[in-house]
Order: structure tokens, then C-alpha cells, then sequence
């Protein structure tokens, strides 16, 4: 069986375009243009990339943006006071406040303070609970981003056997629930695997999709793999590599090199996941526009 590389960067940009179009014909017949803000605590070099990504993605397909940074020393209760000021911004229709967050700052009452109809990030217990009901909601957006990929390459996920390793509330756990539950991207049989995991190898053995999202660089190894099995790495793992140019390399939770041979189809990191997460974060833009106008 041949192996095909699922390029997540050219399926975003063919995305984008779509947006594009619908978001001009959306702005022609409404008047208004989603707006995307995005809260950035600190000098986290890649958060400060991440939201980077995200504010340029939000001019491409023709989205307003505002970026809002704050120093590390914010206090909690400032951050959720402008949690709340966004949540009450009429223009606003999504916003997200990047993660990590300095270790003064409870994450969890951050995600809490959120307004799940602008949760575009998809984290509120609001939406996950949704989720996993199967009942409308914004997905969390890396998720979201691996279920489009799964959809544009025709790959099969009804009946087969998947295998998530990582058990987080952005990737594993939400990702386990979409690939069970009733949707084109659904109907499989899920295993849920963790560091904790007792003979992981051999469920991964029996694995017809690896989704690998547990953040250890080469984690998941050819003796791992099955022949013919899809392969979807998440993981994003910056390295030291003395032949790069920066001294460093990103790389994922699977040893690509080896890996790739045995499999059906797989994603390569950088250029994999990386630029659907951002995809999945439009979407989920896009659709807070539309529910905003129809609530008023």
C-alpha cells in the first residue's frame, strides 16, 4: 500500500479560501465582520508565534482581529476582568486567551470566566459538555482541525479501530469523543491510552488510526505501528539540532522516519496538524458571527 503525506498546510489554505468566500458574501449581506480577539499573557516565544499565526490567518480570509498583550505579572483578577469587558463587547464574536498562562493564574477559572458563545477555543465545560451529547457547539480547535483533515482525504473512520495516545482536555479526550460518537468522521471504535497505559504497544498493534498527542518527542515507534495504519501526529516538540540553523527543530510524538513506510497515510510535523488548529479556530469564528447576529 502506497503511503500518502496528508498535508494539513496546502487542505488549510484550500480551506481558507472557502472561508474567504463565504465570510465577503457574509459581510455583503449582514454588514458585519467577524472579529476574532486574542488575550496574550507574557513573552512566551511560542505562544507569541502561535497568536501570530492566528492573527494573520483572521486578514486572509477577511476576518477583524485585535490582539490584546499583557505583561506577566498581570493578576488573575485584572485578566478576568477583561474577560469579562470582552465577554460584554458587542463587536466581539469570539476570543481566546492564549495558554499557558504565567503559574499565578488559575487556568481552569480563566476557561470558566469565558462566555461559552464566544468560546471559540472550544475549552468551556459548556461546550465540551455539547460535545460530547453530540449536540451543536464550538470543537475544541485541534480537534476540529484533525476531523477536517480525516474528511478531505476520504479516509474511512467508521468501524475501525482508533487509537488516541494522551488523555488532555484540548486534543486526546475531546478527540476520542468526536471519533465515536455519529458524524462523517465518526462511528469508530475508540481506545483511550496515557503515559499510564499498560501494554500500549500492543493496543497501538491493533490500531487502523493512531492519533498521537501525548507531547514526547518520537514517542511512537515503527515496532508500534501496523502495516497499512493512518497516522496523525499532534505532538509539537522542539528539539536541539546542531545542523539547524536556530540550533533546534520541531519534531512530533512519532518517529517519522520510520514510521511513515509502514503507514496508509500520515501527517509530518511541521506542516501536519499545525496549520488545521488554526483552520479550526476560523471556523469556529465564523459560526460565533452567524449565532451573534441570529440571537439578536
Amino acid at each position: 500500500m502506497p503511503m500518502n503525506i496528508i498535508d494539513g498546510k496546502l487542505t488549510a489554505e484550500e480551506i481558507k479560501q472557502q472561508l474567504k468566500s463565504d465570510t465577503e458574501r457574509f459581510i455583503a449581506e449582514t454588514g458585519k465582520t467577524p472579529h476574532l480577539a486574542a488575550v496574550l499573557v507574557g513573552d512566551n516565544p511560542a505562544s507569541h508565534a502561535y497568536v501570530g499565526n492566528k492573527v494573520k490567518s483572521c486578514g486572509q480570509v477577511g476576518f477583524r482581529s485585535t490582539l490584546i498583550k499583557k505583561e506577566a505579572d498581570i493578576s488573575e483578577e485584572e485578566l478576568l476582568a477583561l474577560i469579562h469587558q470582552l465577554n460584554q463587547d458587542p463587536d466581539i464574536d469570539g476570543f481566546i486567551v492564549q495558554l499557558p498562562l504565567p503559574k499565578h493564574i488559575n487556568e481552569v477559572k480563566v476557561t470558566l470566566a469565558i462566555d461559552p458563545d464566544k468560546d471559540v477555543d472550544g475549552f468551556h465545560p459548556v461546550n465540551f459538555g455539547k460535545m460530547a451529547q453530540g449536540l451543536p457547539c464550538f470543537l475544541p480547535a485541534t480537534p476540529y482541525g484533525i476531523t477536517l483533515l480525516l474528511e478531505r482525504y476520504g479516509i474511512e473512520t467508521a468501524g475501525r479501530h482508533v487509537v488516541v495516545v494522551g488523555r488532555s482536555n484540548i486534543v486526546g479526550t475531546p478527540m476520542s469523543i468526536l471519533m465515536s460518537r455519529k458524524s462523517r468522521t465518526g462511528d469508530a471504535t475508540v481506545t483511550l491510552t496515557h503515559s499510564r497505559t499498560r501494554n500500549l504497544k500492543d493496543l497501538l498493534l491493533l490500531a487502523d488510526i493512531v492519533v498521537a498527542a501525548i507531547g514526547i518527542p518520537h514517542f511512537v515507534t515503527a515496532d508500534m505501528i501496523k502495516e497499512g495504519a493512518v497516522v496523525i501526529d499532534v505532538g509539537i516538540n522542539r528539539v536541539e539540532d546542531e545542523n539547524a540553523r536556530s540550533g533546534s527543530r520541531l519534531v512530533g510524538d512519532v518517529d517519522y522516519d520510520n514510521v511513515a513506510p509502514k503507514c496508509s497515510y500520515i501527517t509530518p510535523v511541521p506542516g501536519g496538524v499545525g496549520p488545521m488548529t488554526v483552520v479550526g479556530l476560523m471556523m469556529n469564528t465564523f459560526q460565533a458571527a452567524r449565532q451573534r447576529l441570529s440571537l439578536k
